[in-house]
C-alpha cells in the first residue's frame, strides 16, 4: 500500500498572554514606523515629492506656530471630550455609536440658553444654566436608549445610531427658527456685542479653559473606572452580565446610569463648542468627531490616560493633513489617504498585541 503524508498546519495563531507595557508600546512603536514608510512611498508615487519635506510640513502645520498649537490642543480637548463620555458605555459593551447626536442636543441647549436667557441674568448665573441645561439634555437623550435596552433589550447600536439623525434634524428646526438675518438659514455669532454666556478668557486665551476643563475630566474619569465601586459594576458587567447579577448588581440600573453618564459628558462637550469656541451652533459643529471618538476610545482600549495619545495621533495627522493640502497644492483627500494608511497600521497592531503566530516544524510523519 502507497504511503501518504499527513497534511500537518504549519502556523498556529494562539492567544498570547497579557504583555508588559513596554511590549505593547514596542510593537505599536514599529507599526507606527512602518506605516511611515510606507507613506513615504505612497507619496513619492502619486506626487513625486519629498517625503521628509511633507512630514515636515505636517509637524509644522501642528506645532508651527503658537496659534497652530492652541488650535490643536483646542481640537484635542473637543475629540479626547467625545471619546471619555464614549468609554464607560464601551467597557460596558453598550455600543453607544450616538455620540454625535448627544453633543448636538447638548449644543442646542446651550444656545436656547444664551439666545433666551442672555439679556436677562448675570453672565455667571446664564453659564451655570447653560451647564445645567447641555449635561441634562445630553443625559436625557443617551437615556433613551439604555432604558429600551434595559427594560426591553432593544439593539443599542441602531437605537443610538437613529438618534444622531432626530438629534441633527431638531437642531436644523430650531436654526431655521432662530436664524439671523432671516433667510440665511444659519444663527450667526450668539450675543456678539455683550458675550453673554462665553467663556471666559485665562492669561488671554480663549482656548485654555476648554482644556482645562477636559484635562480635569480625563483625571477624573481615569479614577472613575479604576477605583470606584460604579466603574468596578461597570466593568463586570460587561465582562458577563450573568455573573454581574449572580453577584448582586442590577444590571439594568448600571446601563442606564453608566448611559446618562455617557451623555451627560456629550452635552458638557457641546457646551464647550458653544460657549467655548464657535459660539454659535450649526448641524455640523461636532464635525464627525463623535464617530471618531470611538475609534479614539477603542485604540486607547478604554483607559483615558492612553486616549490622549491616540486622540493627539489623530488630530495632529488632521492638522497636518491641512497644512500639506494647502502647502503642496494637495486637497485633503491625499492628507486623509496618509492618515488611512497610519491608523489601518496602528489598528492592525492590535492583532500582535493579542495573538501570536506559531510555526511548526514539519515532523515527517507518514501515514
Amino acid at each position: 500500500m502507497a504511503k501518504s503524508k499527513v497534511r500537518e498546519q504549519r502556523f498556529h495563531i494562539a492567544k498570547r498572554s497579557q504583555l508588559v507595557w513596554y511590549r505593547v508600546w514596542g510593537i505599536r512603536g514599529i507599526a507606527l514606523l512602518l506605516s511611515l514608510v510606507v507613506c513615504a512611498i505612497v507619496t513619492m508615487g502619486l506626487t513625486g515629492d519629498n517625503p521628509v519635506e511633507v512630514f515636515t510640513t505636517m509637524v509644522y502645520g501642528a506645532f508651527g506656530t503658537q496659534r497652530k498649537v492652541w488650535i490643536l490642543l483646542q481640537d484635542l480637548a473637543i475629540l479626547l471630550c467625545i471619546s471619555l463620555a464614549l468609554t464607560p458605555a464601551f467597557k460596558m459593551r453598550f455600543w453607544n455609536i450616538g455620540g454625535e447626536g448627544q453633543v448636538l442636543i447638548g449644543c442646542l441647549a446651550a444656545a436656547a440658553c444664551m439666545l433666551k436667557v442672555g439679556t436677562k441674568v448675570p453672565s455667571p448665573v446664564l453659564i451655570i444654566l447653560m451647564v445645567i441645561a447641555s449635561v441634562g439634555a445630553g443625559a436625557v437623550w443617551a437615556m433613551i436608549p439604555a432604558v429600551c435596552k434595559a427594560k426591553w433589550g432593544t439593539n443599542e447600536t441602531l437605537f443610538t445610531l437613529m438618534m444622531n439623525y432626530v438629534a441633527t434634524q431638531i437642531l436644523a428646526y430650531f436654526i431655521i427658527r432662530w436664524e439671523v438675518p432671516k433667510g440665511s438659514g444659519k444663527i450667526g455669532i450668539i450675543n456678539q456685542d455683550t458675550h453673554a454666556g462665553w467663556f471666559p478668557t485665562i492669561a488671554g486665551n480663549k482656548y485654555l479653559l476648554n482644556v482645562l476643563i477636559v484635562l480635569a475630566l480625563t483625571i477624573g474619569m481615569y479614577l472613575y473606572l479604576k477605583y470606584s465601586k460604579q466603574g468596578y459594576e461597570i466593568s463586570v458587567v460587561g465582562e458577563s452580565e450573568k455573573t454581574a447579577r449572580y453577584v448582586g448588581i442590577k444590571v439594568e440600573r448600571v446601563i442606564i446610569r453608566t448611559l446618562a453618564i455617557s451623555g451627560a459628558i456629550c452635552g458638557l462637550c457641546g457646551l464647550i463648542l458653544v460657549a467655548g469656541t464657535d459660539h454659535t451652533v450649526t448641524t455640523t459643529i461636532a464635525g464627525g468627531e463623535g464617530f471618531t471618538g470611538v475609534m479614539v476610545a477603542w485604540m486607547g482600549k478604554f483607559n483615558p490616560i492612553t486616549m490622549v495619545f491616540t486622540a493627539l495621533l489623530l488630530i495632529f495627522m488632521d492638522r497636518g493633513a491641512s497644512e500639506i493640502a494647502t502647502a503642496f497644492g494637495l486637497n485633503q483627500s491625499f492628507g486623509d489617504i496618509l492618515t488611512g494608511i497610519i491608523i489601518f497600521f496602528l489598528i492592525g497592531c492590535e492583532f500582535f498585541i493579542n495573538y501570536q503566530i506559531q510555526i511548526k516544524k514539519s515532523s515527517g510523519k507518514e501515514a
